[in-house]
């Protein structure tokens, strides 16, 4: 086994005592405290991730627009500058690689150098945000799929950091550390500020249903922006409370709600995929698949009782298995168990009963639209 991978901040999550766990080849924190602080934090004041293993892919040349045009299901020529946006890249059979962020950064881009001689700051127009598990797989998936084009493509994973900082006060807190205001920053558009003297990326994204922004740092800098965020009233927050918030947002997970046997289509990502406006690497294979009536899909699951769903676990309807769980927890904001699954067409209807089986029992439950919370509307929370 290869050895872990660890992020600029690895020495004050240690220092902090937080529960360190293998992930996607890192070592990263579980929890500092507990899942249900952490995400509680989230939900009501400001949590802060370290998100160092996310990997950062910076994009430049003539030719960039073309290649990612072909590799990446939405558009991309229809980005405006400073704009971010939610897409996939499929494998040849419409199956999902990954899911990613796209960054159309500012003209006077701020990005990694080409050689260690040259300075960070660079005219590299897309930034590409890609799971840590995939990371090397999409350097290689671009790299076979580049061909005769003029594409730069730079891996800053490991001479960057990345931290998130969600909840209701978390653009407010970030402005304390800037010399500029950040509540004019639209959702999912990013732009280049000067933080300690340096220039980094900020961008009003992320990955657990509140506000907040996303910071792409230099390594240096890593350490510095925590402990201020930190200083500010910032909760320190790891994997776990990373996993219910995206959970209760409805969020897919990659490796559970998406695969490469997974299509964007089944996943319910419709809205992600331009297949009608555009071609692209996978897209026959989506049109084929769509044809194909019996696909499961994913779906929202309530259980009645407080156990939980765990990964796997089938779902039953009229004595018949007609699908299976692809992540569970019991949501902390939400009091209640929740899982998303992937069913028979016949079963994904809302308001339709099912079962889980749970360790042999059958718990019941109802498919319900996902996602389960969101903070624009009123949500299905408990009244026990």
């Amino acid at each position: 086994m290869s050895e872990l991978l660890r992020t600029p901040l690895y020495a004050l999550h240690v220092a902090r005592k937080a529960r360190m766990v293998p992930f996607a080849g890192w070592e990263m924190p579980l929890q500092f405290t507990s899942i249900v602080e952490e995400h509680h934090a989230v939900r009501q004041q400001v949590g802060v991730f370290d998100i160092s293993h996310m990997g950062r892919l910076f994009i430049a040349g003539p030719d960039s627009t073309e290649l990612l045009e072909w590799l990446y299901t939405n558009s991309v020529a229809s980005l405006q500058v400073g704009q971010v946006r939610y897409g996939l890249i499929c494998n040849e059979h419409g199956g999902t690689k990954d899911d990613v962020l796209l960054y159309r950064l500012p003209a006077a881009a701020a990005g990694p150098p080409s050689t260690p001689e040259q300075p960070l700051v660079q005219a590299f127009p897309y930034l590409l945000v890609v799971n840590a598990a995939n990371r090397e797989k999409i350097v290689a998936w671009f790299q076979q799929h580049r061909g005769t084009r003029a594409v730069t493509l730079f891996d800053a994973t490991l001479i960057t950091a990345m931290l998130a900082v969600q909840g209701p006060h978390a653009v407010a807190m970030c402005e304390r550390l800037l010399a500029t205001t950040l509540s004019d920053l639209r959702y999912y558009f990013g732009r280049y500020v000067v933080y300690r003297d340096q220039t980094v990326l900020i961008s009003r994204t992320g990955y657990t249903g509140e506000d907040g922004l996303e910071w792409v740092v230099p390594v240096e800098l890593a350490q510095l922006l925590w402990n201020d965020l930190l200083a500010l009233g910032a909760v320190p927050c790891g994997l776990g409370a990373r996993d219910t918030l995206r959970l209760e947002a409805g969020m897919p997970l990659y490796g559970h709600e998406l695969t490469e046997e997974i299509d964007p289509l089944q996943a319910g990502l419709e809205w992600a995929v331009k297949w009608q406006t555009k071609d692209f690497l996978g897209r026959a294979g989506l049109l084929q698949q769509q044809s194909d009536t019996t696909r499961p899909k994913r779906v929202g699951l309530e259980l009645a009782g407080r156990r939980i769903a765990r990964e796997q676990c089938s779902v039953w309807q009229a004595g018949k298995c007609v699908g299976w769980i692809t992540s569970g927890t019991f949501a902390p904001t939400l009091q209640k168990s929740i899982a998303m699954a992937y069913v028979a067409p016949e079963s994904a209807v809302p308001g339709t009963a099912v079962e889980v089986d749970i360790r042999g029992h059958r718990e019941s439950a109802q498919v319900v639209t996902l996602p389960f919370y969101s903070r624009r509307k009123p949500n299905r929370a408990s009244t026990s």
